[in-house]
C-alpha cells in the first residue's frame, strides 16, 4: 500500500477524536457526524483506488461479478466461484461500470455509500440524548473506514439494510425494549398442574389461535413488519450472515402476526432475486441448479483468525474437521445466546449472538469484525471501546502493514498476525452485553397486558 502513512494518520485521527468524543461527551449535529464520515471515506477512497495494491477478492472475485452482468452472463457461475452470493450487489456494479466508472472507483463507491447511509442509522439505532454522539464515532470507525473505503467488502451494504430493518421494525417510541417478557416455563407448569399432560396441546393451540386472532391497528403493524421483512431480505441478497440477524428484528415486532409478515417478506426477497436470474442476469432454466450449489458451498478454509491457526501454524489451510467442529460450536453458542439474552433489548441479544460467533469461529476475514461494529458503537458495553480498538489494531495492521511487504514477506506476517488474534477472542467476550441480560426499563419487564400499550413486548 503506497498511501500507508496517510491511511494509519486517518485512522488514528479518527480514534483519538471519537475517545475524546466520549471522553468529553461531545454531541455534535447528526449532519456534522456525516459530513465528517463522507469526508474520511472518500478520501481514503481515492487513495485506495489510486494505490497499485488492490485487495485479491476485489480484483480477481468482485470484479469479474460486475463485468459478467454487462455482458448479460450469470456473476455467480460467470465468475467461476468468485461470487458465491445472490447477484444484486453485482447489478449496481455492472451499472456503475456500464456508466464508464473505473473500477478501482465504482468498485468501492458501493461499500462507501453504504457505510456513510449507516452513520445515521447508527443514530437512530442508538436512540436517546447520545445518538449523535454515537453516530459520529461510527463516522470515524476504523474497521469501518477500512472495510468500505480500502477493502470495498460488501459487509456494509448488508449491514446498511439490515440496521434499517431494526430500526424499522423498533419503531417510534423509546429506545429501550424487552425481549420475550412471557414466562413459558411458569404457564406451562401452571396448565400441567391445572389440567394435566393431556389437555397440553389443546391449551398450546388455543394460545395459539388467540395470538393469531387480528386486532384493531394490525394494518399498521403488518405495514411495518413489510418494510422491515423488505430490508432484512435485501441484507440477505447482499450477503448470508444477516441470518444471524433475524431473531433479533422479528423480536422488535409487536405480536406474532407481525412476525409472520416479516419472516414472510423476508424469504421472498431472496426468492425473487433467485427466480429472477433468467430475466435479468441471463442464466440458463438448468443453470439455477448449479447457482444454488454454488451459493451453498463454503470451503472449509481456516487459520486466518481466534483459534484455528493455532492447529494451522498460522497459515490457511483446508480443515474440514475444524470448520466442522467450528460450525457445529457456533450453532451450539447462538442459541445459548438466544436463551441468555432471550429477554433482553433484541439489539443486544443480536449484539450477543454477532460477538459470539466472533469468539468461536473457524473461518473469518477481517471485514467479518464490522458485523458486531454498528450495534456495539450505538449501545457500548463495559467493554465495547477495548474491543473496537482491539480488533480494529489487528485488522488495521493487516490491511495497512502487511501489504507493504512482498508475497514471501507477507505470508511470514500472516502466521503471526493470524495466530496473534486469539488475544481478542476474551475481550470480544467481556464485550457482550452481559449487564444488559434483562430489560432496562422497568415496566418493560413487567407481564404483558395484549389490550395495553405493553403490547409491543409481548412475544406474541
Amino acid at each position: 500500500m503506497e498511501y500507508a502513512v496517510l491511511t494509519g494518520i486517518v485512522l488514528v485521527t479518527g480514534v483519538a477524536l471519537a475517545l475524546i468524543a466520549q471522553w468529553r461527551d461531545w454531541r455534535p449535529p447528526l449532519y456534522v457526524a456525516v459530513l465528517v464520515g463522507i469526508a474520511v471515506r472518500v478520501l481514503l477512497l481515492f487513495t485506495a483506488a489510486d494505490d497499485a495494491w488492490q485487495p485479491v477478492d476485489f480484483i480477481h472475485s468482485f470484479k469479474p461479478a460486475g463485468e459478467a452482468v454487462l455482458r448479460g452472463e450469470d456473476p455467480v457461475l460467470a465468475s467461476e466461484g468468485g461470487w458465491h452470493f445472490l447477484p444484486t450487489i453485482p447489478y449496481v456494479y455492472g451499472i456503475l461500470l456500464w456508466l464508464g466508472i473505473p473500477w478501482e472507483y465504482s468498485g468501492r463507491l458501493v461499500t462507501v455509500v453504504a457505510d456513510i447511509v449507516l452513520i445515521p442509522l447508527v443514530a437512530k439505532l442508538a436512540g436517546g440524548p447520545k445518538a449523535s454522539l454515537r453516530a459520529f464515532q461510527y463516522a470515524l470507525s476504523p474497521l469501518a473506514l477500512l472495510v468500505a473505503s480500502i477493502h470495498g467488502q460488501v459487509e456494509p451494504v448488508a449491514l446498511v439494510f439490515g440496521v434499517a430493518a431494526f430500526v424499522v421494525a423498533r419503531g417510534p417510541g423509546s429506545p429501550e425494549r424487552a425481549g420475550i417478557t412471557t414466562d413459558f416455563v411458569a404457564k406451562a407448569r401452571q396448565g400441567l398442574a391445572a389440567h394435566g399432560w393431556r389437555a397440553l396441546p389443546a391449551r398450546a393451540l388455543a394460545l395459539l389461535l388467540q395470538a393469531l386472532k387480528p386486532v384493531p391497528g394490525d394494518r399498521a403493524d403488518f405495514k411495518r413488519a413489510a418494510l422491515a421483512g423488505l430490508l432484512m431480505g435485501l441484507a440477505l441478497c447482499a450477503k448470508s450472515w444477516p441470518i444471524w440477524l433475524i431473531p433479533g428484528f422479528l423480536l422488535l415486532l409487536p405480536h406474532l402476526r407481525a412476525r409472520i409478515v416479516a419472516l414472510f417478506v423476508t424469504g421472498a426477497v431472496p426468492l425473487f432475486f433467485l427466480v429472477t436470474l433468467p430475466v435479468f442476469a441471463g442464466t440458463a432454466l438448468d443453470q439455477i441448479p448449479e447457482v444454488i450449489r454454488v451459493i451453498q458451498d463454503i470451503r472449509p478454509i481456516v487459520g486466518e483468525w481466534g483459534w484455528t491457526p493455532w492447529f494451522t501454524e498460522g497459515n490457511w489451510d483446508l480443515r474440514p474437521e475444524l470448520a466442522t467442529f467450528g460450525t457445529n460450536l457456533i450453532y451450539v453458542c447462538v442459541v445459548l445466546a438466544v436463551l441468555i439474552w432471550r429477554r433482553a433489548d433484541p439489539i443486544d441479544m443480536t449484539l450477543a449472538i454477532l460477538l459470539i460467533f466472533m469468539v468461536v469461529t473457524p473461518r473469518l476475514g477481517a471485514q467479518y469484525l464490522l458485523w458486531f461494529m454498528p450495534f456495539l458503537i450505538a449501545r457500548p458495553t463495559r467493554f465495547a471501546w477495548p474491543a473496537i480498538l482491539g480488533t480494529s489494531f489487528w485488522a488495521a495492521y493487516g490491511y495497512v502493514y502487511m501489504t507493504q511487504y512482498d508475497q514471501t514477506g507477507w505470508f511470514l506476517q500472516h502466521t503471526y498476525w493470524s495466530r496473534a488474534s486469539i488475544v481478542l477472542l476474551p475481550v470480544l467476550f467481556l464485550a457482550m452485553p452481559w449487564e444488559r441480560r434483562d430489560p432496562r426499563v422497568p415496566e418493560l419487564a413487567e407481564p404483558v397486558n395484549p389490550t395495553g400499550p405493553a403490547r409491543l413486548n409481548s412475544v406474541v
